[in-house]
């Protein structure tokens, strides 16, 4: 539970995420993770609580609802589409190993990994083994003792005692909206991604990551005014040496960079979105 200096890279485990969940909250985190470039795996018992959901009226975006069925394919396809592989299995054990985890699952796949982000909203007996108490609570419930995971166990960032453990769900009020279980999802992602980037060397101030598409016409700068950006923002006592400092910084530029669309590109991906929207709601994208 205590951090390691000594920790291996990422490349020595299977995975660098592993999400357990593949509802609302778990596709988010994974869309997040995924379009970062952190090699993510979603697993999906496929009994997510958004299915106890007759239809779902409330998601933003949907003016007539969307059925719940509908709204799954596009959150899976979303994910997919970031680069995280969905595989349809339970987990069944979260074990910690020296400097990471090793997830099992009901077909007697197993996984290493650095991070694992929790986030099904039932259960959590998959996370037992990791031995702590604090994570579960007894209650009462018609007269007999009940046992159920600690909903106020991760902080608001979804960190949790475990380097590298994260928890979306279950959490106190949080999961009752499958909308705000999504955002919570991304919330928590965004530490993710931040705790990784800390561990790649990147300091402090330029740790957050920002995901955000912006028109090329917004640009200001030269690539030098970028390196002037970063630099000011290194601590004078950052123990990263010069040479890897350099590549953080000028792939920081790089991503930056990527982000800003010129009007061709916004306009190819729209009709792209509007294309792969289309495929899931059975019409024609040119006549919609």
């Amino acid at each position: 539970m205590s951090s390691d200096d000594s920790q291996p890279s990422q490349t020595e485990f299977d995975r660098d995420v592993v999400i357990v969940g593949g509802g609302p909250a778990g596709c988010s985190a994974g869309v997040f993770t995924g379009r970062y470039g952190l090699d993510t795996v979603i697993f999906d018992r496929g009994r997510s609580s958004l299915r106890r959901c007759a239809h779902l009226e409330n998601y933003l975006g949907f003016p007539g609802g969307i059925d719940i069925d509908t709204l799954y394919d596009l959150m899976h396809d979303h994910a997919e589409e970031a680069g995280c592989e969905i595989v349809p299995d339970l987990v069944e054990e979260v074990s910690e190993l020296e400097t990471g985890f090793t997830v099992t699952t009901q077909d007697g796949r197993t996984v290493t990994t650095k991070r694992v982000v929790a986030a099904a909203r039932y259960g959590g007996e998959y996370l037992k083994p990791l031995g702590d108490d604090s994570m579960f609570i007894q209650y009462e419930h018609d007269g007999e003792e009940q046992e159920r995971f600690n909903r106020d166990y991760p902080d608001q960032d979804g960190r949790t005692p475990f380097d590298g453990l994260y928890v979306v769900a279950p959490v106190t009020d949080i999961n009752a909206q499958a909308i705000i279980s999504a955002g919570h999802g991304a919330r928590v992602a965004r530490t993710v991604i931040a705790d990784a980037r800390r561990d790649e060397g990147y300091p402090e101030a330029i740790a957050k990551h920002w995901d955000w598409m912006r028109r090329e016409a917004e640009l200001e700068g030269e690539r030098d005014d970028w390196r002037e950006w970063f630099d000011e923002r290194v601590p004078d006592d950052c123990d990263v040496d010069e040479e890897r400092l350099t590549e953080i910084r000028e792939a920081e530029i790089d991503r930056r960079l990527s982000t800003y669309l010129s009007d061709e590109e916004m306009e190819a991906r729209a009709e792209q979105a509007h294309e792969r929207l289309a495929e899931h709601l059975d019409i024609d994208a040119e006549s919609s």
